[in-house]
């Protein structure tokens, strides 16, 4: 029993005439009567009568009949949703992103963009430091990430450069530090920091120790934030001061002053996007597409 004889068989039960079927389905009349034969044999029953009028169903022919049209019908759901998640174009895709980077325009965009484009994908963006991400994406649990990593060599990921940032000074609105900014990071070696555990981002944290070992530069931490917008909340509420990503000033906070340092402006901080390399979910790639539109 084939798809095609099913399709013929309804037209003939639909028309009650097997002239009028060849006309619907373009075959002709003796190879779709012969069709109705080769299916009436392979399923060992009669379907249909014959008379001088026409055609109609047996009790046999009437039971295929209904079966047959929702046989079809199925066929064309599953046809119809395999061919959109060839595409892309249904489906679920997680994407984890630096809790600092949500704001940053070109990453709102690509969200945006995405959500517009693919409305019926299951599109999760979760908040996760660098740390969890590589995590996550190794195990299997996540589907990209936008991170910081030490390089663009990673085991078992792909991965591709979304663009270069780098730190900044973040003190509170009300401090000395806001009305006379510092020029050099000698000028803070007494100040107390608000800083990260090394645990949640060890590439971003060891880069930036690495950076302040070369300047010879060691902050005197009296308190510790589990993510950048912790930190931050703290600078706000006068705890301290903190050495932030320059892409925190993308999301103003109120109590929070961002200063320029060149010290810090010199750090190179690049921000990759990571996926697994055996993922092949199409909906992950347009997701990818899209990255290379808008990161240029």
């Amino acid at each position: 029993m084939e798809f095609r004889q099913l399709s013929y068989f309804i037209a003939v039960a639909e028309t009650g005439s097997i002239s009028a079927a060849s006309r619907r389905v373009h075959i002709a009349q003796p190879a779709l009567t012969r069709q109705v034969r080769l299916l009436e044999e392979d399923l060992g029953t009669r379907l249909l009568e014959r008379h001088a009028r026409g055609v109609s169903l047996t009790v046999a022919g009437k039971a295929l009949y209904d079966e047959a049209v929702q046989l079809l019908d199925r066929r064309t759901r599953i046809r119809t949703r395999l061919s959109a998640l060839g595409q892309g174009l249904i489906g679920k895709v997680s994407l984890g992103v630096t809790v600092t980077h949500l704001w940053v325009p070109e990453v709102a965009k690509l969200l945006r963009r995405y959500r517009d484009r693919y409305t019926q994908v299951a599109f999760e963006v979760f908040p996760l430091l660098s740390g969890p991400q590589l995590e996550r994406l190794r195990e299997g649990s996540l589907d990209a990430g936008i991170l910081y990593l030490d390089s663009a060599e990673q085991p078992g990921l792909e991965t591709r450069l979304l663009q270069h940032d780098h730190l900044m000074l973040a003190v509170p609105e009300a401090s000395q530090w806001a009305t006379e900014p510092p020029r050099r990071l000698s000028e803070l070696k007494d100040a107390d920091f608000v800083w990260g555990f090394r645990s949640v981002s060890p590439v971003y944290y060891d880069r930036v120790m690495a950076h302040f070992a070369r300047l010879e530069f060691a902050p005197r931490v009296v308190q510790y934030g589990a993510d950048n917008i912790t930190i931050l909340s703290m600078v706000a509420a006068g705890l301290g001061i903190a050495i932030v990503p320059s892409a925190s000033s993308a999301h103003p906070m109120p109590g929070v002053r961002f200063l320029l340092l060149d010290e810090l402006t010199s750090c190179d901080m690049p921000l990759w996007m990571a996926w697994r390399s055996s993922n092949d979910s199409p909906a992950l790639h347009n997701l990818i597409n899209l990255v290379n539109e808008i990161f240029r």
